[in-house]
């Protein structure tokens, strides 16, 4: 078992990998994910959302652009400037707010929908962070999530970082909450009903090795796994990460376009 103050430090490191590159450069391709999942969970005009974890804002433009009264949380205040811009742009009003996903500063039942895109799933207190969903959201409303899966192409760019850099003993990798028997486990005591649905997101860059630029540069765990491994080591994990991104390339030699596999989530809070 994983203690508290093992689990703390870890996600002082977290919060410093996510603080790192410039996420929004990423998490604005991903835009679709939010849409989908805003639909999935079947958003009425009006309705109060959580965004937890949200990052540079996907799902929170999602709900927002759906009329929902909507907060955005995230424990990277920089995430939420990017959010900010979005929304300013779009003219949408949100409330943003600085807010750990384990240590949610809201009463119970705040919210008819609390959403998270690829966000709390990175939480090192998982039962923690799935407690605090459920306690937020009111007796008949929704939690949505999308989530990578362990063995979808970001859930084995993981799995190959952790070759390089091996993470703590006993901390549970961010991709179970992309297996649905964990997700059973998680929030079984507080749903009426989960429903998992597998989806496909589609990564389309110029080549692999344009690919592995942007993600080295602007995404915080890849930018501070490079940063943190000797010359020869980086070395190995670039080559790792090349040969993952040709064998899922579906696009031939002249372009990349990998297809990565998610859950989208809904559970319907008892």
């Amino acid at each position: 078992m994983t203690s508290a103050i093992d689990l703390n430090a870890l996600k002082s490191k977290q919060m410093a990998s996510w603080a790192s590159g410039d996420y929004a450069v990423i998490g604005t391709t991903l835009q679709l994910v939010g849409e989908l999942l805003a639909e999935a969970c079947d958003l009425r005009h009006g309705e109060t959302v959580l965004d937890v974890a949200a990052g540079n804002g996907n799902a929170t433009l999602a709900a927002a652009r759906r009329g929902g009264r909507v907060t955005s949380t995230d424990y990277v205040a920089a995430l939420l400037e990017r959010g900010q811009e979005r929304a300013r742009a779009e003219r949408l009003e949100v409330n943003f707010q600085a807010a750990d996903a384990e240590n949610l500063p809201f009463a119970n039942a705040s919210f008819d929908v609390v959403l998270s895109t690829f966000g709390v799933m990175f939480t090192p207190d998982q039962a923690k962070a799935a407690s605090e969903l459920a306690r937020v959201c009111r007796p008949g409303g929704r939690i949505g999530l999308a989530n990578w899966t362990p063995d979808g192409f970001i859930g084995q760019v993981f799995k190959t970082l952790g070759r390089h850099l091996p993470p703590p003993p006993g901390v549970q990798p961010p991709s179970l909450w992309g297996v649905e028997s964990h997700l059973r486990e998680l929030f079984d005591d507080s749903a009426r009903e989960i429903s998992v649905a597998r989806r496909l997101h589609n990564f389309r860059y110029q080549s692999a090795a344009h690919f592995l630029e942007v993600f080295r540069t602007w995404y915080g765990p890849v930018h501070k796994a490079f940063a943190a491994l000797p010359e020869d080591g980086a070395a190995a994990l670039e080559r790792d990460l090349m040969e993952l991104l040709e064998r899922y390339n579906r696009a031939g030699p002249e372009s990349l376009i990998v297809p990565s596999e998610y859950v989208e989530v809904v559970i319907t809070r008892r």
